[in-house]
């Protein structure tokens, strides 16, 4: 694991390693929070994806953090895949607007074509389904099914928690030497695409294998 706080001067330096990155999975939460930051992020991020040509997949719904960062990049011109099982169309309220909108059959249906057509994730806040979503990916990292970046977006800290658990399994050895699990740690929106691009020379540039199984 790596934290990150990158300066603009670097940022843009980074950004050159996003050539072979086309889309990134947004996992992040239907309801907004509390702090203001993380609505604030989600728009940034979204603002960032749609300037750097870079498009967005996520989970299809038009509520709180899903909704803004789908329509930050809508509003800046960008393209968005949103991907919804069919029994949250109404629950979510499915955000039609979107470029390509896909309903699934089952969750499971919905994770794998997420996977598939992402060349990383990030975690903004979120609730259950998001950590479900983020653990899974890592999860898969670990195992050596993917080498696909994955940030954790700490935004006004709302991750410390999970940061200092998967710091305890490494110390109690559960999480050990041949089997770390590869992420980034920003405390900043701006920082995401930054993170991505210093991770993404390690991406293999061969089609990474499907997991047949979720």
């Amino acid at each position: 694991m790596t934290k990150k706080n990158i300066s603009e001067k670097n940022s843009v330096q980074r950004l050159e390693g996003l050539s072979g990155i086309a889309n990134v999975c947004v996992f992040c939460g239907s309801g907004s929070g509390r702090d203001p930051a993380f609505v604030a992020g989600a728009r940034i991020l979204g603002q960032q994806l749609a300037e750097t040509g870079i498009g967005l997949v996520y989970g299809g719904g038009s509520l709180g953090l899903m909704g803004e960062v789908a329509k930050s990049v809508l509003k800046h011109k960008g393209h968005v895949t949103g991907i919804i099982p069919s029994f949250l169309s109404e629950k979510e309220q499915m955000l039609r607007e979107v470029d390509e909108l896909i309903v699934t059959e089952d969750m499971h249906q919905r994770k794998r074509l997420m996977f598939e057509r992402s060349d990383a994730f990030v975690a903004l806040p979120g609730g259950i389904g998001t950590l479900e979503e983020l653990v899974e990916q890592l999860t898969w990292a670990q195992l050596g099914r993917h080498n696909k970046p994955v940030v954790i977006a700490n935004i006004a800290g709302y991750w410390d928690s999970l940061c200092a658990l998967l710091d305890h399994m490494r110390a109690e050895t559960f999480i050990r030497a041949g089997l770390n699990v590869p992420y980034t740690v920003v405390d900043n929106a701006e920082d995401i695409l930054p993170a991505i691009a210093a991770a993404a020379p390690v991406v293999s540039k061969e089609r990474t294998e499907v997991i047949e199984r979720m």
